[in-house]
């Protein structure tokens, strides 16, 4: 039997469960925060720059309002933070009411996905509350479980939703791909020893071992995802 063959059917067989970021890689709802979080910036009397904007794509909540703080030399008091976190959450529930635009290609490789019999997560560093905002618009149809940031001790870059959704699922982390747009959710991902495409979308992602790359995710495939899997290892 050739040698080459029998590798890739272990790759098969392993493949085993899709893990799916939302903001970004399913939803072309980043341009929603970027409303939410520049308005916010205003509230304080600033401007937000493009470098402090990109730090906050793919952080948890938490974490991107220490961030943005930070960056703009705002105090960082509980009550502020806790204001902050408030306008936010307001801000965008206005604007994800309603349905929210896809990602090029994002719907067909859910679909792909299901008919391949996939295990399927939705994998977000988004708050529950928001997040069902977000699966309003993608349909909960297609996943099999959902994990949010604020349902585990530490969001992305840490691999703790990864992690939840591949226990969820019955499944090991390496038995799943991740599909990322961020730097930050691709770290989570390969922290907790998941394969992962990534598909950039308002930032670059650093090319690094056990990444693989697309433009969008018009045509994905299976063969594609175990392709993944065959190159982390």
């Amino acid at each position: 039997m050739d040698e080459s063959w029998e590798k890739d059917r272990n790759v098969t067989a392993r493949l085993a469960g899709v893990l799916w970021d939302m903001d970004g890689t399913l939803l072309d709802s980043e341009k929603l925060w970027d409303v939410a979080v520049r308005e916010l910036a205003r509230e304080h009397g600033h401007e937000m720059t493009d470098a402090i904007r990109h730090a906050l794509i793919g952080a948890s909540g938490p974490n991107a309002l220490r961030i943005m703080f930070t960056g703009l030399g705002i105090e960082p008091t509980p009550d502020s933070l806790r204001a902050a976190g408030e306008f936010l959450e307001r801000r965008v529930t206005e604007l994800m009411t309603g349905p929210i635009p896809w990602r090029p290609g994002a719907k067909d490789a859910l679909a792909m996905v299901r008919a391949a019999g996939l295990a399927s997560a939705l994998v977000t560093n988004t708050k529950r509350s928001l997040t069902e905002f977000g699966l309003d618009t993608l349909g909960r149809d297609f996943f099999d479980v959902s994990v949010c940031g604020d349902e585990v001790a530490h969001g992305k870059p840490e691999p703790d939703v990864y992690l939840r959704a591949a226990e969820l699922l019955g499944l090991d982390p390496e038995q799943c791909v991740a599909v990322e747009d961020s730097p930050t959710g691709t770290r989570a991902a390969q922290a907790a020893g998941c394969a992962v495409v990534v598909v950039p979308c308002e930032i670059p992602v650093p090319h690094a071992p056990g990444r693989v790359f697309r433009d969008s995710l018009i045509g994905l495939t299976v063969a594609e995802l175990e392709n993944a899997l065959r190159l982390r290892d």
